[in-house]
Protein backbone atom coordinates (compact mmCIF):
# COMPACT_ATOMS: atom_id res chain seq x y z
CA UNK A 1 0.00 0.00 0.00
CA UNK A 2 1.10 3.56 -0.65
CA UNK A 3 2.10 5.80 2.23
CA UNK A 4 0.02 8.91 2.97
CA UNK A 5 2.62 11.19 1.36
CA UNK A 6 2.92 8.95 -1.72
CA UNK A 7 -0.87 8.86 -2.04
CA UNK A 8 -0.97 12.66 -1.79
CA UNK A 9 1.62 13.04 -4.55
CA UNK A 10 -0.27 10.47 -6.64
CA UNK A 11 -3.51 12.44 -6.30
CA UNK A 12 -1.79 15.77 -7.04
CA UNK A 13 -0.02 14.31 -10.06
CA UNK A 14 -3.22 12.89 -11.52
CA UNK A 15 -5.14 16.12 -10.88
CA UNK A 16 -2.50 18.38 -12.46
CA UNK A 17 -2.03 16.25 -15.58
CA UNK A 18 -5.75 15.61 -16.11
CA UNK A 19 -6.57 19.30 -15.68
CA UNK A 20 -3.97 20.63 -18.10
CA UNK A 21 -5.06 21.45 -21.65
CA UNK A 22 -4.48 18.74 -24.21
CA UNK A 23 -6.21 16.91 -27.04
CA UNK A 24 -8.78 15.14 -24.85
CA UNK A 25 -9.68 18.22 -22.81
CA UNK A 26 -9.93 20.33 -25.94
CA UNK A 27 -12.39 17.82 -27.42
CA UNK A 28 -14.41 17.75 -24.18
CA UNK A 29 -14.64 21.55 -24.12
CA UNK A 30 -15.46 21.73 -27.82
CA UNK A 31 -18.19 19.10 -27.36
CA UNK A 32 -19.66 21.07 -24.47
CA UNK A 33 -19.64 24.21 -26.60
CA UNK A 34 -21.18 22.56 -29.65
CA UNK A 35 -23.53 20.01 -28.09
CA UNK A 36 -24.27 21.36 -24.61
CA UNK A 37 -23.40 19.98 -21.20
CA UNK A 38 -25.87 17.09 -20.81
CA UNK A 39 -25.29 15.40 -24.19
CA UNK A 40 -21.51 15.78 -23.79
CA UNK A 41 -21.18 14.65 -20.16
CA UNK A 42 -21.23 10.98 -21.18
CA UNK A 43 -17.99 11.52 -23.11
CA UNK A 44 -16.12 11.27 -19.81
CA UNK A 45 -16.88 7.53 -19.97
CA UNK A 46 -14.98 7.28 -23.25
CA UNK A 47 -12.15 9.32 -21.74
CA UNK A 48 -11.91 6.97 -18.76
CA UNK A 49 -11.95 3.87 -20.97
CA UNK A 50 -9.20 5.28 -23.21
CA UNK A 51 -6.96 6.20 -20.29
CA UNK A 52 -7.46 2.89 -18.45
CA UNK A 53 -6.48 0.93 -21.55
CA UNK A 54 -3.53 3.19 -22.39
CA UNK A 55 -2.15 3.28 -18.83
CA UNK A 56 -2.56 -0.48 -18.41
CA UNK A 57 -0.72 -1.28 -21.64
CA UNK A 58 2.11 1.19 -21.01
CA UNK A 59 2.42 0.15 -17.37
CA UNK A 60 2.77 -3.55 -18.20
CA UNK A 61 5.20 -2.85 -21.05
CA UNK A 62 7.46 -0.62 -18.98
CA UNK A 63 7.40 -3.10 -16.08
CA UNK A 64 8.51 -5.99 -18.30
CA UNK A 65 11.04 -3.90 -20.21
CA UNK A 66 12.59 -2.74 -16.91
CA UNK A 67 13.57 -6.33 -16.12
CA UNK A 68 15.83 -6.32 -19.18
CA UNK A 69 16.69 -2.61 -19.10
CA UNK A 70 16.69 -1.56 -15.42
CA UNK A 71 17.59 2.03 -16.31
CA UNK A 72 14.54 2.47 -18.57
CA UNK A 73 12.03 3.69 -15.92
CA UNK A 74 14.46 6.41 -14.77
CA UNK A 75 15.05 7.55 -18.35
CA UNK A 76 11.31 7.62 -19.04
CA UNK A 77 10.66 9.64 -15.86
CA UNK A 78 13.35 12.16 -16.80
CA UNK A 79 11.94 12.39 -20.33
CA UNK A 80 8.45 12.85 -18.88
CA UNK A 81 9.72 15.63 -16.61
CA UNK A 82 11.32 17.40 -19.58
CA UNK A 83 8.15 16.93 -21.63
CA UNK A 84 6.04 18.49 -18.88
CA UNK A 85 8.49 21.39 -18.63
CA UNK A 86 8.19 21.85 -22.40
CA UNK A 87 4.38 21.83 -22.15
CA UNK A 88 4.57 24.44 -19.39
CA UNK A 89 6.82 26.64 -21.54
CA UNK A 90 4.57 26.21 -24.58
CA UNK A 91 1.43 26.98 -22.57
CA UNK A 92 3.01 30.15 -21.20
CA UNK A 93 3.89 31.46 -24.63
CA UNK A 94 0.70 30.41 -26.40
CA UNK A 95 -2.47 32.39 -25.91
CA UNK A 96 -4.64 29.81 -27.62
CA UNK A 97 -8.11 29.54 -26.16
CA UNK A 98 -10.32 26.51 -26.45
CA UNK A 99 -11.70 26.50 -30.01
CA UNK A 100 -14.75 28.71 -30.31
CA UNK A 101 -16.64 26.11 -32.28
CA UNK A 102 -16.48 22.47 -33.17
CA UNK A 103 -16.86 21.58 -36.83
CA UNK A 104 -18.77 18.37 -36.16
CA UNK A 105 -20.39 16.43 -33.37
CA UNK A 106 -17.87 14.70 -31.15
CA UNK A 107 -18.81 11.11 -30.37
CA UNK A 108 -17.66 8.42 -27.96
CA UNK A 109 -15.39 6.74 -30.51
CA UNK A 110 -13.62 9.98 -31.42
CA UNK A 111 -12.94 10.82 -27.79
CA UNK A 112 -11.88 7.25 -26.93
CA UNK A 113 -9.31 7.11 -29.75
CA UNK A 114 -7.98 10.61 -29.00
CA UNK A 115 -7.51 9.63 -25.34
CA UNK A 116 -5.97 6.27 -26.19
CA UNK A 117 -3.33 8.08 -28.28
CA UNK A 118 -2.90 10.94 -25.80
CA UNK A 119 0.75 11.13 -24.60
CA UNK A 120 -0.57 11.69 -21.08
CA UNK A 121 -1.18 7.92 -20.95
CA UNK A 122 2.52 7.08 -20.94
CA UNK A 123 3.13 9.91 -18.51
CA UNK A 124 0.63 8.42 -16.07
CA UNK A 125 2.05 4.91 -16.47
CA UNK A 126 5.72 5.86 -16.24
CA UNK A 127 5.83 8.70 -13.77
CA UNK A 128 2.63 9.04 -11.76
CA UNK A 129 1.14 5.60 -11.13
CA UNK A 130 3.09 3.57 -8.56
CA UNK A 131 5.13 0.68 -9.98
CA UNK A 132 3.24 -1.67 -7.65
CA UNK A 133 0.02 -0.89 -9.52
CA UNK A 134 1.26 -2.99 -12.43
CA UNK A 135 2.52 -5.83 -10.25
CA UNK A 136 -0.31 -6.34 -7.76
CA UNK A 137 -4.01 -6.57 -8.71
CA UNK A 138 -5.27 -4.99 -5.48
CA UNK A 139 -2.93 -2.01 -5.90
CA UNK A 140 -3.92 -1.73 -9.57
CA UNK A 141 -7.63 -1.64 -8.72
CA UNK A 142 -7.09 0.90 -5.94
CA UNK A 143 -4.97 3.16 -8.16
CA UNK A 144 -7.50 2.98 -11.00
CA UNK A 145 -10.37 3.71 -8.60
CA UNK A 146 -8.60 6.86 -7.37
CA UNK A 147 -7.85 7.79 -10.98
CA UNK A 148 -11.51 7.35 -12.01
CA UNK A 149 -12.77 9.37 -9.02
CA UNK A 150 -10.55 12.27 -10.10
CA UNK A 151 -11.05 11.95 -13.86
CA UNK A 152 -14.85 12.17 -13.95
CA UNK A 153 -15.26 15.56 -12.20
CA UNK A 154 -12.28 17.07 -14.02
CA UNK A 155 -13.64 15.88 -17.37
CA UNK A 156 -17.06 17.27 -16.52
CA UNK A 157 -15.48 20.62 -15.62
CA UNK A 158 -13.94 20.79 -19.11
CA UNK A 159 -17.33 19.99 -20.66
CA UNK A 160 -18.96 22.66 -18.47
CA UNK A 161 -16.24 25.15 -19.39
CA UNK A 162 -16.96 24.61 -23.07
CA UNK A 163 -20.73 24.74 -22.55
CA UNK A 164 -20.49 28.11 -20.79
CA UNK A 165 -18.02 29.73 -23.21
CA UNK A 166 -20.80 30.74 -25.58
CA UNK A 167 -22.80 32.51 -22.88
CA UNK A 168 -22.32 35.71 -20.96
CA UNK A 169 -21.23 34.06 -17.71
CA UNK A 170 -17.52 33.86 -18.54
CA UNK A 171 -16.94 37.23 -20.22
CA UNK A 172 -14.81 38.27 -17.23
CA UNK A 173 -12.52 35.29 -17.76
CA UNK A 174 -9.10 35.99 -19.29
CA UNK A 175 -7.99 32.80 -21.08
CA UNK A 176 -4.39 34.02 -21.36
CA UNK A 177 -4.06 34.51 -17.59
CA UNK A 178 -5.70 31.17 -16.91
CA UNK A 179 -3.30 29.44 -19.29
CA UNK A 180 -0.26 31.13 -17.73
CA UNK A 181 -1.43 30.10 -14.27
CA UNK A 182 -1.81 26.51 -15.48
CA UNK A 183 1.68 26.63 -16.98
CA UNK A 184 3.15 27.64 -13.59
CA UNK A 185 1.43 24.68 -11.92
CA UNK A 186 2.69 22.42 -14.69
CA UNK A 187 6.23 23.74 -14.30
CA UNK A 188 6.14 23.08 -10.56
CA UNK A 189 4.97 19.53 -11.21
CA UNK A 190 7.86 19.04 -13.66
CA UNK A 191 10.35 20.13 -10.98
CA UNK A 192 8.71 17.81 -8.42
CA UNK A 193 8.90 14.89 -10.82
CA UNK A 194 12.57 15.56 -11.59
CA UNK A 195 13.33 15.83 -7.88
CA UNK A 196 11.70 12.44 -7.24
CA UNK A 197 14.05 10.86 -9.82
CA UNK A 198 17.30 12.31 -8.47
CA UNK A 199 16.66 12.47 -4.72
Amino acid sequence: MLSASATGLFIIGITVVLAMPGPTNTLLAAAGLRQGFKPSARLTGAELAGYVLSISIWGRFLGQAAQVLPWLPTVVRVASSLYIAYLAWRMWHAANAVPSAAQQLIGMRTLFVATLLNPKGILFASAIFPTAAFQDLAQYLLSMAIFALLLVPIGLMWVLFGATLGGDRLKWLDPAKMQRGASIVLGLFSVTLAWSVFR
